[in-house]
């Protein structure tokens, strides 16, 4: 049909996807033409099928979908992503934005509001669920650097300050120094809260 968009739906979970496919199929113009269950899978997927607009969820083996989001721009500058996620923080949206997708809106977004935001993105409009945006100007950008994120990625997997120093490559007296600042930055007391709290706002 001339005039349709051609939609990528990028899930783990088949249940979603299928879901997802079925409501998007009841609108006349959009056609989903690629699902695929890894984010590493995205790119090649996308070209392979010509579509538009690539649907990204947040969690996904492979690479998740701020990562799959760059790739897309990188590879394929003209192919649009719209991040559909259960993950409604705002540190996701600050990132997924910066990585180049085009939209950010949660999973429970009405069916008739998701197929218009594929239809801005493919416009080349940018779709971001309001109360995420009003959070995440709330909450100011993240105030981690990129080791500080680095070193609670790995704390949060738990083990001594030693055993972090050796998975990032950093001093032990480097690594203590990271922890402390992002536990100040975190308001937290542990580095073991630091890592949470950093997780549950998106900025890891």
């Amino acid at each position: 049909m001339s005039g349709t968009i051609k939609v990528l739906l990028a899930d783990d979970q088949a249940l979603v996807r299928g879901a997802l496919a079925a409501l998007l199929a009841l609108e006349p113009d959009l056609e989903v033409v690629a699902e695929v269950g890894r984010g590493d899978e995205v790119v090649a997927a996308a070209r392979a099928s010509g579509a538009d607009v690539c649907l990204l969820d947040i969690e996904m083996p492979g690479a998740d979908g701020i990562a799959a989001a760059a790739a897309v721009r990188d590879a394929l500058p003209g192919v649009r992503t719209l991040v559909v996620t259960t993950f409604g923080r705002p540190g996701y949206l600050r990132r997924a934005l910066e990585a180049g997708a085009s939209g950010f809106v949660v999973k429970d977004t009405p069916a008739r509001q998701l197929a218009e935001a594929v239809r801005r993105v493919h416009a080349g409009l940018r779709v971001v669920d309001p109360s995420l945006a009003t959070e995440s100007l709330v909450d100011g950008a993240n105030p981690l650097t990129e080791r500080e994120r680095e070193v609670l990625a790995v704390a949060l997997r738990g083990g001594t300050v030693a055993a972090i120093a050796a998975v990032v490559h950093l001093s032990q007296g480097t690594v203590r120094n990271h922890l402390s600042s992002a536990i100040g930055k975190t308001g937290t007391s542990t580095r073991a809260e630091a890592a949470r709290v950093a997780q549950d706002r998106g900025w890891l």
